[in-house]
C-alpha cells in the first residue's frame, strides 16, 4: 500500500504500530517510508515516539521488529560469552543457527559507556548473510571491536539441548569463553 499523499503524524504511527504488530518479519525504515510517502528519517522520528510510548519496537540490522508479548515456556535463554577476530563473526553465527539457536542479541561492557546492548536477532544461515551484508554495505564496526573482540550474546532456542548443543561446537571452535552468566 504506497499512499500518494503523505500520512500525517499519528495516523501515521497508528499505521505503522499495526504493521509491526502484523508483520511476521522485519520492516525497514525506507519500506515503511515509501508507503506512508514521508522520508525514512521521519520513520526513525516515529519508532522513536512510539518506543517512548513503551511499544516494544527493536530495532534490528534487517528492521524493525515488534516484540511479541507472547507467554511461551518453550523457549529457553541462555547468556554467553564469546571472544573471536572479526573474521570469524560468520562462522560464530553460522555454528549457533545451525542448531535452531536465535542470537538476541551482543553485549559488550564499554569502559566508557558501560553496557552496550545491540539486537540481533539471527535465527537461520540467510539471517547471517543478511547481517554480514549489512555490516559490509555500511562499513559498519562491530561492537566487539570495542573490547578486542570479547562480547556477550543472548541464546533463545525451543530446548536447553539445542543450546548445549551450539555451546559445545563454539566451545571446539575456540570461541567460547565462559559458561553462562
Amino acid at each position: 500500500m504506497s499512499l500518494e499523499k503523505k500520512m500525517l503524524g499519528e495516523d501515521r504511527r497508528k499505521w505503522i504500530l499495526n504493521e509491526l504488530k502484523t508483520s511476521q518479519q522485519p520492516l525497514t525504515g525506507a519500506q515503511l517510508a515509501k508507503q506512508t510517502n514521508v522520508s525514512r528519517q521521519v520513520i526513525v522520528g516515529d519508532i522513536t515516539l512510539l518506543k517512548a510510548k513503551n511499544e516494544p519496537i527493536i530495532a534490528t540490522s534487517q528492521g524493525y521488529l515488534y516484540l511479541q508479548q507472547t507467554v511461551n515456556t518453550d523457549v529457553f535463554e541462555a547468556t554467553i560469552v564469546c571472544e573471536h577476530t572479526p573474521e570469524q563473526t560468520e562462522t560464530e553465527l553460522n555454528i549457533i543457527v545451525d542448531y535452531g539457536v536465535t542470537v538476541k542479541d551482543v553485549k559488550i561492557e564499554h569502559p566508557l559507556y558501560g553496557d552496550l546492548t545491540a539486537s540481533i536477532m539471527v535465527s537461520n544461515r540467510i539471517d547471517v548473510q543478511n547481517f554480514l551484508h549489512k555490516i559490509k554495505e555500511t562499513n559498519a564496526n562491530l561492537l566487539s571491536n570495542l573490547t578486542s573482540g570479547v562480547h556477550i550474546h543472548t541464546l533463545q532456542a525451543q530446548s536447553e539441548t539445542a543450546i548445549e548443543q551450539a555451546k559445545q561446537s563454539l566451545r571446539k571452535a575456540g570461541i567460547l569463553v565462559d559458561e553462562e552468566i
